[in-house]
């Protein structure tokens, strides 16, 4: 609500009629879905048992799907809002459309009912005990992204699900029904898919820097670079979407994705370098109008990672949903299940309706409070996060899309701090050789000051090569560690995402065992 001075209204009783709002919006899918299971889906389940255990699945099932739109998708479309390429509504607006789309498209027939097969679904002793540990490990996920979402912390959903499949699953079989292996490879990724997308970013955006933004003419360079740089971003996207996005409609190994994605690029390349020519003729010479040539890029991007996210991601909504509807019908432990029409439209509407009643909080988070982004920034974390997963698929490490998305934006963050204290150190440099030249008054010493600001980036280091040249090049590299250490990138949220990300797949193991503990203790008690 605005008040009389267009500001956004944020008095404790708009909050909470907000909050009641969301939480009633909320409330009518998961009463929506438990409607339509009972009214459609339940007919053919004879067992009274069975009919109850589903339902209450498909409704959590759906509240974990709230949950993944809440917090996971915010990773997608947060640095294009971040940087004023899209609005938060027209965000929210594609994303619903792509995520659902990617779901229903895209997410396949057959889905794994144990996702990284993170244990062995032999080791449980019977259907019942099966289903009892699914569900168990559904509500303890959804649970955990509730909480990192009422935080403000961007986590995996895919960790949340395999610490509730995890710990639900040791609860049922014991300790050697774990891939212990394959935990191990978990806990590495929450280092490696970062430091990856960190890494990957910083790079990218180090080289506009350097190849267009640090150049006179910037015009003249983006002109020509530019569309190398899209080109490397339809290659990234393309092969993305087929690895990644369209795998479950037909399988297509790394060369040969590969190279569709090289054919992308080149033809990326010749149609927008023509256009790119002509748009910058009534473009200023200047940052803000070079990084308008991002926008539309990164939008064409936010939509292809939303897209291969709904293919994916919405299995973690769904997987173990699929599971227990699979298990009540047949009394059999499956490996893989198939995805009824129902169950997948419960996972894709949950994450659509999850995004725009509760997604705003986290796409300001990974939009604008870790660091400032503006188009080439954000350009560049979503660039990192394609190039990221196609790394490690290439090598089979289980990476998190979310953990390669903050990564990427703290790379970004990271690196403006590091070139935003080289050039204080630049300026300080300045300031001592003025202060030096006891024949300039104080006001033209501000003056030269401001004017090696000003001045275009050859000048600049002319000037810097003409003082290094001198005495006030020699000996100075003490008094410039003076320069000012600007922070870019918020310290506290940095904390405490790490710590959520840590604390992940254990506290959902731990809260999944204990939830399975007490869904066992009923059962048997009622028996």
């Amino acid at each position: 609500m605005l008040t009389p001075n267009n500001k956004i209204d944020m008095s404790p009783s708009v909050l909470k009629t907000d909050a009641i709002i969301k939480f009633f919006l909320a409330f009518a899918f998961l009463a929506a879905v438990h409607l339509f299971v009972n009214a459609s889906v339940l007919g053919d389940i004879i067992d009274p048992q069975g009919r109850t255990f589903l339902m209450i699945a498909a409704v959590v099932g759906g509240y974990m799907a709230l949950n993944i739109g809440a917090n996971d998708v915010a990773n997608n479309i947060g640095p294009a809002v971040g940087s004023g390429a899209l609005t938060i509504t027209g965000a929210i607006i594609l994303a619903f459309i792509f995520e659902s789309s990617g779901a229903l498209i895209a997410g396949g027939d057959v889905v794994k009912t144990i996702k990284k097969g993170i244990i062995d679904p032999s080791m449980i002793g019977d259907s019942e005990t099966f289903v009892w540990a699914m569900l168990a490990a559904l509500m303890a996920a959804a649970v955990w992204l509730n909480i990192a979402t009422a935080i403000g912390a961007p986590v995996s959903t895919t960790h949340s699900i395999v610490g509730g499949v995890l710990g639900a699953g040791i609860a049922a079989g014991g300790w050697g029904i774990a891939d212990w292996g394959k935990v191990q490879q978990i806990v590495a990724s929450w280092i490696i898919s970062p430091a990856m997308g960190g890494l990957i970013a910083a790079g990218f955006l180090y080289g506009i820097n350097r190849s267009i933004l640090y150049k006179d003419d910037m015009l003249e360079a983006g002109r020509n670079r530019i569309p190398i740089f899209l080109g490397i971003m339809a290659w990234a996207f393309t092969t993305y979407i087929i690895l990644k996005g369209i795998k479950k409609l037909i399988k297509v190994e790394m060369p040969i994705a590969l190279g569709f994605g090289f054919l992308a690029a080149v033809a990326t390349f010749f149609i927008t370098k023509p256009m790119i020519a002509k748009a910058s003729k009534i473009l200023k010479n200047d940052r803000e109008s070079i990084d308008g040539l991002f926008a539309v890029p990164l939008i064409v991007g936010a939509c292809f990672l939303s897209f291969a996210h709904g293919a994916n991601d919405v299995a973690n909504a769904i997987g173990p949903l699929a599971a227990i509807n699979d298990a009540v019908r047949s009394a059999e432990i499956a490996a893989k299940a198939a995805i009824p029409l129902w169950v997948m439209g419960v996972g894709a509407t949950g994450i659509a309706v999850g995004l725009a009643v509760y997604g705003p909080k986290l796409v300001r988070t990974v939009g604008s409070e870790i660091t400032e982004l503006d188009m080439s920034r954000a350009f560049c974390v979503s660039l990192a996060a394609a190039i990221t997963v196609i790394i490690a698929t290439h090598f089979g490490l289980p990476v998190s899309s979310t953990h390669i998305a903050v990564g990427a934006i703290f790379g970004v963050g990271f690196l403006r701090e590091v070139l935003s204290y080289r050039y204080n150190q630049k300026l300080e440099l300045v300031r001592e050789y003025m202060s030096e030249k006891t024949t300039e008054t104080e006001e033209s010493a501000a003056a030269f000051v401001l004017a090696f600001d000003d001045a275009s980036m050859s000048k600049k280091k002319l000037i810097l090569d003409e003082l290094k040249a001198g005495d006030v090049g020699r000996g100075r590299r003490k008094k410039l560690k003076r320069a000012y250490r600007e922070k870019l990138v918020q310290r506290s949220l940095l904390i405490k995402i790490v710590i959520a990300w840590v604390v992940t797949v254990p506290l959902s193991a731990i809260f999944s065992a204990a939830l399975f503990y007490m869904i066992r203790g009923y059962m048997v008690g009622v028996a």
